[in-house]
């Protein structure tokens, strides 16, 4: 039914749900937010697994992908699961009802984004179809941190504004991995709240304080992500491509200067891999901060 979700193991005691990034594949016919959004870009939702304890970073794009996730981590012997969205958008929480006995963990701001859009999520208007009913919404939430435990292993999770004003990212202190969510994406990131694009640059950096040594992002190169994920450098390679969008907004950067030309020496070193479908995102991206 999923042909092309792949199961990567990039760390210890951390599964990569992947799917997307097949060309000529179509999850559903006619347009749609599942293959336009998040399939064509490629997507990755995560478990972090210890014993009989697992907890699920984000819930597909799909029933589907959940029910494959949760009897995978049943497969494995996992009893016990805890939800953690990284934020309201979608593609990261259309299996919840997969993981309705469960804890569901979110950010406050997660929480009211998605009670104020039910209905209209529910019916397949708020983004086009396909809809999400019933719409699971969050058991739990936090303001600025919480942390934790799965089994042995200790993960806090954080509330940045990046990407959109609800971002949750999970940060694993003692392997100093952090899971991104959408606050990081390669090639480029998906700029969802243009107005709010000023305040994503301090948030970056503070993200960057953690000094983490791998990042997973959920979108990104599947390689890249199956191999254990990305260096620090992608976050600020994601500020200065954000700081470009800024500049495009004030006058100072021209919007006409190609994708390849704003990256390219994040692409020349690695930190990024090129992906042409991030060309739409980027011609996206710039209408949105500019007007044009």
């Amino acid at each position: 039914m999923l042909p092309h979700l792949r199961i990567f193991q990039p760390h210890p005691n951390v599964l990569a749900f992947y799917d997307g990034r097949v060309p000529g594949y179509r999850f559903a016919a006619g347009d749609n937010w599942v293959d336009d959004g998040a399939l064509s870009l490629g997507i990755a939702s995560y478990a972090i697994v210890d014993g009989e304890d697992a907890l699920v970073y984000d819930t597909h794009v799909s029933v589907a992908h959940a029910q494959a996730i949760r009897a995978a981590l049943e497969a494995r012997g996992v009893r016990r699961i805890t939800v953690v969205l990284s934020h309201w958008h979608l593609d990261h929480i259309a299996g919840n009802a997969v993981f309705a006995d469960c804890e569901i963990v979110s950010c406050a701001r997660t929480a009211v984004h998605m009670r104020d859009n039910r209905a209209a999520i529910e019916a397949g208007t708020y983004d086009g179809p396909p809809a999400i009913a019933p719409l699971v919404l969050p058991t739990r939430t936090f303001e600025d941190h919480l942390t934790l435990k799965i089994g042995t292993i200790a993960v806090e999770l954080r509330h940045y504004d990046i990407h959109s004003d609800d971002g949750v990212v999970l940060w694993l202190p003692a392997s100093r991995l952090l899971l991104a969510g959408d606050t990081l994406e390669d090639t480029v990131t998906y700029v969802a709240e243009p107005a709010n694009l000023t305040r994503h640059v301090p948030e970056l950096e503070r993200l960057a304080a953690l000094n983490p040594q791998r990042i997973l992002p959920n979108h990104g190169c599947p390689e890249r992500i199956a191999s254990g994920g990305y260096g620090p450098g992608l976050i600020p390679a994601t500020a200065r491509y954000v700081r470009a969008l800024i500049g495009m907004a004030s006058g100072t950067q021209s919007p006409a200067t190609p994708l390849r030309g704003l990256i390219a020496a994040d692409l020349k070193d690695g930190t990024l891999i090129y992906y042409p479908d991030y060309e739409a995102v980027h011609a996206r991206n710039v209408a949105s901060v500019t007007g044009l």
